[in-house]
């Protein structure tokens, strides 16, 4: 069968799909991304079909790297990305969209969280549809409360319950709602109603995957329907952009677990100190560190036989190393350091960061540093009570336990091959 994959975001949005895109294509399926003309590459590498989806941004242009800084603000992040970059973008996406279902044609349509033209594409081709949500905050569970960017204090409350949190939400969806008028503005364009907010209530009613683990959080009454939670779908990029370098290997085997020092492939475009505070907090703590600084950076200056700065290295291959990693709280991020069963310390930026970071923390393997305060001696302050702590080793390597018992791709695979059984 032809299976598309719709995707929008970040390397973090991106890898999940892959991963379940190699094991459909194992399974004898044809796989087509439809995604920015920037994966292009990546894509055809991989041996998939590349079908360009609008809107398209080259992060490697210094305006778009200025854009993907203002991307990670915790005030006005997502807001931005939403009002300014996808509801602006909705009839060209759904053009590319729709021409790509039709032309495959596709028997399965599977959409990133933002993709909000793929309903649209669904209801006037038919194409049978499966969403994802590849953390659990973004379901905003009021059982399960959020932790929003603009108030990271509410991970100190959630035992107000599900009433205090379930009105917090109704009033912020009543504010974002006001967002929307270009989508239901697009949806009368092309022939449809006005539909409801894509962003609460865009779920497909076929398939929604859950893509993240129990340890991060479990089914709430108040998910949307039918969900079924898989665990994480791991793909980190070896299988294109290379294995552990030669020189990194060699740095690992030359002494002590070092701290790693990360920040995904989206807030690393706003570095800032963040790598030159890191290797000073590391000397501070007399820890040898590796800086994992993007590929589209400069390398840090802060180096020397004890700390060593690398644009990239796969996270399956360098965090099971790590005496702790410290990472913006993505959710690709945070899946690979939870499975590599270390402690973490989390600075987290925007959208869903906060939240996995005050699930982390609850987890018992991670402790929160706000960005606003990472300088080095309060870094290595908190690297230090974490690591002589030994219960956030021991809480770490029981969450690995569970993040692998868990196959999360060939469980997403098997829920997607059962729909695509089903008769219409």
């Amino acid at each position: 069968m032809k299976i598309v994959f719709a995707v929008f975001g970040s390397l973090g949005d991106m890898h999940p799909m892959i991963a379940l895109g190699l094991e459909m294509k194992r399974r004898g399926h044809a796989v087509v991304f439809a995604t920015m003309e920037f994966y292009r590459e990546k894509i055809e590498m991989l041996g998939f079909e590349f079908r360009p989806m609008r809107p398209h941004f080259d992060l490697e242009t210094i305006e778009n790297k200025e854009l993907a800084a203002k991307l990670m603000d915790a005030k006005k992040g997502s807001e931005l990305l939403l009002r300014e970059m996808i509801l602006p973008n909705l009839r060209p996406m759904y053009d590319d969209l729709k021409a790509i279902v039709e032309d495959t044609p596709a028997d399965l349509l599977v959409s990133t969280e933002v993709v909000f033209a793929a309903l649209s594409v669904v209801e006037k081709t038919g194409v049978k549809w499966a969403t994802t949500t590849l953390a659990p905050g973004t379901f905003l569970s009021a059982h399960d409360p959020f932790v929003p960017p603009t108030a990271v204090w509410l991970r100190h409350f959630r035992f107000l319950g599900s009433g205090f949190h379930g009105a917090m939400f109704g009033l912020v969806r009543k504010l974002i709602d006001s967002w929307f008028g270009p989508y239901h503005e697009f949806r009368r364009s092309v022939g449809l109603d006005d539909g409801r907010n894509p962003l609460f209530e865009g779920k497909s009613e076929l398939l929604n995957l859950a893509m993240f683990s129990r340890v991060l959080g479990t089914s709430q009454p108040d998910w949307p329907q039918p969900t079924v939670q898989t665990g994480f779908c791991f793909y980190d990029g070896k299988d294109d952009l290379g294995a552990i370098s030669p020189a990194l290997e060699k740095f690992l085997a030359a002494g002590e677990p070092p701290v790693v020092f990360t920040l995904g492939s989206a807030a690393v475009m706003d570095a800032g100190d963040f790598f030159e505070e890191s290797a000073h907090a590391a000397r501070l703590l007399g820890k040898r560190a590796v800086l994992l600084y993007g590929v589209r950076n400069e390398p840090p200056k802060a180096t020397d036989e004890s700390i060593a700065a690398f644009d990239y290295a796969p996270y399956s291959q360098i965090f099971p190393h790590a005496a702790a990693v410290v990472h913006q709280g993505g959710v690709g991020t945070t899946s690979q350091a939870l499975r590599a069963g270390v402690p973490q310390l989390v600075m987290p930026y925007s959208h869903d960061q906060p939240d996995n970071a005050a699930r982390c923390e609850r987890l018992g393997v991670a402790k929160i540093i706000a960005r606003s305060r990472y300088r080095a001696a309060a870094a290595a302050k908190k690297l230090d009570e974490l690591l002589a702590d030994e219960s956030y080793g021991r809480n770490a390597a029981e969450a690995a336990r569970v993040v692998e018992s868990e196959h999360g791709t060939q469980t997403a695979c098997d829920a997607l091959e059962e729909i695509l059984t089903k008769r219409p």
